[in-house]
């Protein structure tokens, strides 16, 4: 049986429910990150924070070119760096709790996740499988359209289906 992407969700009450818990869960761990990444330089100036963890990319390289990437782009522009990391993750945790566009932020998750993995994979005291379940769990959101159990998602969806138009159709696949 083959399900197209833009069929409506369905399935048993449990697995959406589980859907929906794995969903939230994923949005909190994002919020609860974005709370320490805190402006006005991000720990630039003390070498703390975001700043400190972002140094392991140069200090303890996962992948030669994005080390170099963040020695010769980021880390000379971190502050605007800092404020690009804080917004897409606050808005990973909003938009993923309440279930909007919720494959599109879950491509979003797997992608900073990969550059959390490239930042941080070799620092001290990490624990590798977390950045590899941190990509898997955004996958699993995106294959299962997690938003469309009890996020925001279920109620737009029916409307966009209904509508004509390559953005309709954009959006509810987004969805």
């Amino acid at each position: 049986m083959s399900v197209r992407v833009d069929e409506p969700a369905t399935g048993a009450l449990p697995s959406r429910v589980s859907l929906a818990v794995v969903r939230v869960g994923v949005a909190l761990l994002w919020i609860q990150n974005a709370a320490w990444k805190v402006p006005p330089d991000f720990g630039e100036s003390g070498g703390g924070g975001l700043y400190h963890f972002t140094r392991f990319a140069v200090d303890r390289p996962v992948w030669g070119p994005y080390a170099w990437l963040v020695e010769n782009v980021v880390l000379p522009n971190f502050v605007f760096f800092g404020w690009v990391t804080l917004l897409v993750e606050a808005s990973l945790g909003a938009f993923l709790l309440v279930g909007l566009a919720t494959r599109l932020w879950a491509l979003v998750g797997v992608g900073q996740s990969l550059v959390i993995t490239l930042s941080v994979l070799n620092a001290p005291h990490e624990w590798h499988w977390s950045y590899y379940l941190m990509i898997l769990a955004h996958l699993a959101l995106f294959a299962t359209a997690a938003g469309r159990h009890f996020g925001v998602d279920a109620v737009l969806r029916p409307a966009l289906r209904g509508r004509a138009g390559a953005g309709a159709r954009l959006l509810a696949r987004l969805t």
